[in-house]
């Protein structure tokens, strides 16, 4: 391994707390085309067992070092072009470890304009500047007479001139900018204050109007509130020392940097270039460079919510393979309804018209028991948009007037991206002949059968659980939703022969254009009838196939283990697995008594590990299993329909639609989400909030404020006995009637308006 591949492997070790031949191997991999999901759960003895988490992490941090490389190998090369290149100097851009202080390193050699500095130069002001530093006891205006010409005819510009060119070297003086910087990420404010005049249509982020606090301390969703607000032109922002404490020790810094000691004239000449070049160049680029640093790191949290949102919601229990009514709720255009089957074909639509203007309650009715009792329908989906609650009331006595027997189970679904779908061109060649609004019912269906499958069509962009996601570094929230979505995909395997063609995309090692081949080949030549099958489809070669085999599902074919996460490759270890307890195949697979008295080391071999042959013998025991929770949905409060209903002490049912870092939104039933702030969601300190609750929870709060003309609700979580800790709702049994309790105090507010004011913004829905 060459020592710029050595230097790069210790680093991500280090980081992600592997060792360095974990680290090498699965750089060999990824480099070899295989992907994060195959790599983490079928090469587990070349990588030491690396997670799909650690596994992202170095993928991510490879690409910026390899960068980092690649800018030092062009930095060292220009250098010397220039004959430059010294020994000290080579060692500090070798040392460099990051980017800033490469540029740091590289900004005497960098080519650039016409400067101030390079006039005075030309100018031959430079021997001016170095008889200053050398006789400081001169008065410096003496000493600029001699350096008088028809280009600086006064002594004051002769100084300037020597002013320019001492700017000019502090400013590329890379040591001198890593002390600042360190100085200033550790102790600067970041300070926010109102534009005048811009009071009124800026009150959304009055809580900035005349804000400070630390710059190394902010947290990201304050820091975006801010950036967004001076995009907007409502604030303007600053990042600066303190005044009276840091800022001195700033200019001292900068001043023994040139020697300055005493009060002689050209020290005190010195230390007014010192001032000046703080105030014009210095200060400049350190507001740059941190706020470019705020902005980095702001985006990577506010990415990582959303990515943490995003799986959450992608990994939601399935209500399972039962016909499905989904109802997207409308008033003046009426409910549009779609009814699927088991697999989510569609089998009829309708649209009724039960609200106002026209009233037909009585044929709405007659329309959706129609639909329920000839196909036989087991669920119904509720979009929670607007008139969810009035529909949610018509499905209960639509439900309660069925003759006796089964009846369908409800569930109120989110419509977060439903109309983005509806009008794609892949619901157009999903569904050529039926109306955009029917195909948000058939949406509304799907996702409650299985949310994975039907949001996988949406762009994650559009399903709303992120927080200031278009604010951010579009590129990179791509990459990393795209990467939850794989890894989401992956974790929970897919079904070859049901599977849509935007599903299969996510498969490892498939892609949109492999996609289409194998439904294009599925449609044309049936099912497949096994795993193997996959190498007929056009394109899909040897590679391909080892990377999606295992993720792939094929049921009741001719081989049993395809049903299984046990890779092809590895069929002969489960077959001696099987053959070492005397029984046929399908009658090992999900007997775990089995199972139990077999030993994983017995199996192992020169091509199978121990961490590959535990995995066999657990997919044995339970083949096929889904790593999703058990299906529970939110029972919204009988009567509480809008936020005018409302009142405190009430206690409701909700599910968890977004989580941020200052709390969570939970949808109680009223088209407006209510924020529990992180300080009211257990009995107990709370610093992040995806350690109690997640998107897609079930959870049981209390109302402690309403603010109708705001449309501000905020709730607790909290016990009215301190020390006990909250529980979500899936953990207790459901209550469906609100029992009220005492009024409890006011939660502290998420940054005052602006968390409130998140709640439509983040939910992107409504």
């Amino acid at each position: 391994m060459d020592p710029v591949a050595q230097r790069i492997t210790r680093i991500i070790a280090t980081e992600i707390g592997a060792r360095a031949d974990q680290v090498s191997a699965a750089v060999d991999l990824l480099d070899g085309g295989a992907t994060v999901p195959f790599v983490a759960r079928y090469r587990k003895e070349a990588t030491g067992g690396l997670d799909d988490t650690q596994l992202r992490d170095l993928n991510e941090r490879l690409g910026y070092l390899r960068e980092l490389e690649k800018r030092r190998a062009a930095i060292l090369s220009s250098v010397k072009e220039q004959g430059k290149l010294t020994d000290a100097l080579a060692r500090m851009i070798h040392a460099a470890d990051t980017k800033a202080t490469l540029e740091d390193l590289y900004l005497p050699f960098k080519p650039k304009r016409r400067t101030k500095a390079m006039i005075a130069r030309e100018n031959g002001l430079d021997p001016l500047l170095r008889a200053v530093l050398a006789d400081r006891s001169a008065m410096p205006d003496t000493l600029a007479g001699a350096y008088l010409s028809e280009a600086v005819p006064t002594p004051k510009e002769a100084l300037a001139g020597a002013r320019d060119i001492l700017v000019e070297e502090l400013s590329e003086d890379a040591g001198l900018l890593g002390r600042l910087r360190q100085i200033m990420q550790d102790e600067a404010d970041i300070t926010a204050k109102i534009i005048k005049g811009k009071e009124e249509v800026g009150a959304k982020f009055s809580d900035y109007f005349d804000h400070r606090e630390k710059w190394a301390k902010i947290p990201a969703h304050r820091a975006l509130a801010i950036l967004r607000a001076s995009k907007e032109e409502i604030v303007s922002v600053d990042i600066a020392p303190d005044p009276d404490v840091t800022l001195p020790r700033i200019l001292d810094i900068i001043a023994g940097r040139i020697g300055i000691r005493g009060q002689a004239p050209g020290d005190v000449w010195l230390r007014d270039v010192v001032a000046w070049a703080w105030k014009v160049k210095l200060s400049l680029a350190m507001f740059m460079d941190l706020m470019g640093d705020l902005r980095r790191r702001a985006h990577d949290a506010a990415i990582d919510v959303f990515a943490r949102n995003l799986r959450d919601l992608l990994l939601a229990a399935p209500a399972g393979g039962k016909a499905t009514l989904g109802l997207d709720p409308g008033i003046r255009t009426g409910c549009k309804v779609a009814v699927v089957d088991k697999t989510g074909k569609v089998l009829d639509t309708a649209t009724v018209y039960p609200f106002q203007p026209r009233n037909d309650l009585r044929g709405a009715s007659a329309t959706l028991t129609d639909l329920i009792q000839r196909h036989g329908v087991g669920l119904v989906a509720i979009g929670n948009g607007t008139a969810s609650r009035e529909s949610e009331r018509l499905v209960d006595d639509v439900i309660k007037a069925l003759p006796a027997g089964p009846r369908p189970a409800k569930a109120i679904v989110s419509e977060a991206g439903a109309s983005v779908y509806s009008a794609s061109e892949l619901a157009a060649r999903e569904f050529p002949d039926l109306d955009v609004s029917i195909r948000g019912a058939v949406s509304i269906a799907r996702r409650l059968q299985d949310p994975l499958a039907e949001l996988v069509k949406i762009s994650p962009e559009a399903i709303g659980v992120g927080q200031y996601q278009h604010d951010v570094d579009q590129r990179r929230l791509a990459q990393s939703l795209d990467a939850v979505v794989e890894d989401a995909v992956n974790a929970v395997g897919v079904d070859l022969n049901m599977a849509s063609a935007p599903l299969l995309a996510r498969v490892a090692g498939v892609g949109p254009t492999l996609a289409q081949a194998i439904v294009a080949h599925r449609d044309s030549h049936g099912a497949f009838a096994s795993r193997k099958a996959l190498l007929k489809v056009a394109g899909l070669g040897p590679k391909a196939f080892e990377q999606c085999a295992g993720f792939l599902r094929v049921r009741d074919g001719t081989e049993p283990l395809d049903a299984s996460a046990v890779h092809p490759e590895a069929y002969g270890v489960a077959r001696r697995i099987v053959q070492a307890c005397g029984r046929d195949l399908r009658a090992i697979m999900g007997d775990g008594a089995v199972l139990s008295g077999l030993r994983a080391e017995q199996f192992v071999d020169e091509s199978f590990g121990l961490p590959t042959v535990r995995d066999i013998l657990a997919e044995l025991e339970k083949p096929g299993r889904d790593p999703r929770p058990d299906f529970r949905t939110a029972t919204f409060a009988d009567g509480i329909d809008s936020i005018g209903d409302l009142k405190p002490g009430m206690s409701l049912e909700g599910t968890v639609t977004n989580v941020a870092a200052f709390g969570a939104f939970v949808d109680i039933g009223v088209h407006q989400d209510g924020l529990v702030h992180v300080s009211q969601l257990a009995d107990k300190f709370v610093k992040d909030p995806h350690a109690v609750v997640k998107a897609g929870d079930v959870v049981r709060v209390r109302v402690t404020e309403v603010d109708v003309p705001r449309k501000r609700i905020s709730l607790t979580m909290r016990k009215d006995t301190a020390g006990q800790p909250a529980t979500r709702a899936q953990d207790r049994p459901a209550t469906r009637v609100p029992t009220p309790v005492p009024k409890a105090a006011v939660p502290a507010q998420a940054d005052g308006a602006l968390a409130q004011a998140l709640a439509a913004a983040l939910k992107g829905r409504r």
